[in-house]
């Protein structure tokens, strides 16, 4: 008897980096500017099914360079297993160059000459592994060759020798057999009896097998529907799942029937379409998750149907892959939603979903120092120039991360750093394993401005996706309504960017003082600006607050889990408070769950920082204090 298995799904075939051109309606050759996913029909077959809950695993090669550790990297990421992804030491990882033209058009060019995922082997396999799973899906490509014609044929033989079901999505891209000029990667059907001939080989192989009308037509050698899936069912055994675009998707478990009708149908959704492309990985993906969890056809079409029409709204193929709480959200509401790509919520949805494989933060001990007002203002008292700024936020990293070294706190410390003193800094800590905050605001401003600017949409473009950005606003809910109005504003704005960029958004709230003093109602008004900031549908990934009493950090978390599960939670900010001081407030924060950690800067650094710029201590004794509160600090929180 076959072991229960660890995984439901491998996939066996194409991997690749996509290269998606950001200007809608160019032509490939006018386009300027790419975006860079994980691409490749059984790559995103994996992926978008490890977001619809599937335990996934993918068989393939990438090489032995940036590109391919990119994949391997993503692929981990969105939770699929990777051992037997083969880093090839000779061959280029694979990738593709595409844009959308419009609503039909879509300029690819293939770059896969020798590439890695063509050169899997029969040597690559692992029966074992092979054996793990519920199910072994490798898609068409994989048969046009002889060498992956072996390897995938092989694959195919160990996993019906050892109870496996077989899954063949056709794919068919006519350029990928040869049949047409490398510039002609968009055209999705050519007639031809040698490909039908090799398809017809190896339908027998398979359990299910997926297509498009074109698709059925290769493999079935008749471009009359009907009389293609006949030929199928001449070779084939299989359950026929055939897409039906506009129409739904029909499943054929037995005989072909005279109408196509007659085949277990459910009808699509209707969206508009910006991008087809990856969309029919997504249905193969959402039929698995109905197949294999023995959910029935109806209810596997109907994921199927749903993915990809979330997909084809959207820009991009893995990236735009649906989650469970998305699709499950969007299957109930999908009568009223036209444009999946404008509806505030769902966008919400596939956002804070689909990142639930980044670093969890349980816990976070974030050392702030994106000062920038006060550090000018330590410059001039000790007569120094505003250059030597840079040189101290780089020393504070290096002592941040002699603490993160010494105690261990890797996936738990932070930094919140400037790109106006520290810029150099940012560059050194990215891809450490940090959680990185940037802040975005005129220091000060009331009301809200933000730096270079207002079109913060063009500045996060430059941004790595691990930033995130970081806006202090001095904020209260009984302001003056032209002073509300312009603040709520701008907040709405950075929130809009961030939905659109994928940057993460923390928003730092702090009452504005009254005559130089905390506000009487500062607790009251911290959590009606939360409530208010909800209602606006602004949705922080991350809130920064000041130190509050346990029963208004309760209310504030209370409304939290009313509007956004998702929240990552809270981090407490210290001013300048000093550090015996700070216990007061982290110990209010004990049993809170949605209070995640603290954001602290000048309690850390600046005495510190003064005696360095005032030449009263070197670096080294300017790092041995940062240490030493540094750690001071994190033992007061945990203390709490």
């Amino acid at each position: 008897m076959k072991d229960k298995p660890t995984l439901d799904l491998i996939t066996l075939g194409r991997c690749g980096v996509d290269l998606y051109g950001q200007q809608i309606g160019a032509r490939l050759e006018d386009v300027t500017s790419f975006s860079k996913y994980l691409g490749g029909s059984s790559a995103n077959i994996a992926a978008c099914a490890a977001r619809q809950g599937l335990r996934t695993g993918l068989i393939t090669r990438v090489g032995d360079e940036h590109a391919g550790r990119f994949l391997r990297e993503q692929l981990e990421r969105e939770g699929v297993d990777t051992q037997a992804v083969i880093t090839d030491p000779t061959r280029p990882t694979a990738m593709v160059l595409l844009s959308i033209k419009d609503n039909d058009t879509f300029p690819l060019v293939f770059v896969r000459e020798n590439c890695a995922d063509m050169a899997i082997s029969v040597d690559d396999l692992d029966a074992d592994y092979i054996a793990s799973a519920k199910c072994l899906a490798i898609t068409g490509t994989h048969f046009s060759t002889g060498s992956v014609k072996a390897s995938s044929t092989a694959a195919l033989t160990i996993a019906r020798e050892r109870g496996v079901k077989t899954a063949l999505d056709i794919d068919y891209r006519p350029v990928l057999w040869g049949l047409t000029s490398r510039g002609d990667g968009e055209t999705r059907f050519i007639s031809s009896d040698s490909v039908t001939a090799h398809l017809q080989t190896i339908l027998p192989l398979f359990d299910l097998v997926i297509g498009t009308e074109e698709e059925v037509h290769i493999a079935g050698g008749s471009t009359d529907t009907l009389v293609a899936l006949a030929n199928i069912r001449k070779v084939s055994t299989a359950v026929i799942v055939l897409k039906r675009g506009p129409f739904g998707a029909t499943v054929f478990d037995t005989d072909i029937p005279d109408s196509l009708d007659e085949g277990i149908t459910v009808k699509g959704v209707t969206v508009e379409v910006l991008n087809v492309l990856g969309a029919g990985d997504a249905f193969a993906a959402g039929f698995m998750r109905g197949w294999l969890n023995d959910e029935g056809f109806e209810q596997a079409l109907t994921y199927a149907n749903a993915c990809g029409a979330l997909v084809v709204s959207r820009h991009g193929c893995t990236p735009a892959m649906p989650t469970v709480p998305e699709l499950d959200y969007y299957l109930e509401n999908s009568v009223d939603i036209k444009r999946p790509d404008q509806h505030p919520w769902l966008n919400h949805l596939h956002r804070v979903t689909a990142r639930y494989r980044r670093a969890p933060w349980p816990e976070l001990y974030i050392h702030a120092f994106d000062h920038r007002s006060q550090l000018i203002d330590m410059a001039i008292e000790a007569g120094v120039s505003n250059t030597r700024i840079p040189e101290l936020k780089m020393l504070l990293l290096e002592a941040t991360l002699s603490v993160v070294n010494e105690q261990g706190l890797q996936g738990h410390a932070g930094i919140l750093a400037d790109d106006t003193f520290a810029q150099d800094t940012l560059n050194v800590a990215t891809g450490m394993g940090l959680w990185i905050g940037r802040p975005v605001e005129v220091a000060g401003s009331r009301p809200l401005e933000l730096e270079r600017g207002n079109s913060i949409g063009s500045q996060l473009i430059a941004w790595p996706a691990e930033h995130i950005v970081k806006c202090l606003i001095f904020y209260h809910p009984d302001d003056e309504q032209s002073l509300r109005d312009a603040q709520e504003k701008q907040v709405l704005n950075l929130w809009h960017a961030c939905q659109v960029s994928g940057h993460e958004l923390l928003l730092e709230i702090i009452p504005p003082k009254v005559d130089g003093q905390r506000c009487l109602d500062h607790d009251d008004a911290v959590v009606r600006s939360v409530q208010r900031f909800y209602d606006l549908e602004v949705y922080p990934d991350w809130w920064k607050l000041p130190g509050l009493a346990a029963t208004n950090l309760k209310k504030i978390e209370a409304l939290i889990d009313e509007h956004d599960k998702y929240c990552r939670g809270i981090v407490i900010l210290g001013l300048d408070a000093p550090i015996e001081e700070l216990r007061a407030g982290f110990k209010a924060c004990a049993g809170i769950e949605r209070v995640r950690g603290f954001a602290v800067g000048r309690s850390i650094f600046g005495e510190p920082a003064k005696s360095w710029l005032s030449g009263k201590i070197n670096n080294a004794g300017l790092q041995q204090q940062v240490i030493e509160n540094y750690k001071q600090v994190i033992s007061v929180w945990k203390s709490r």
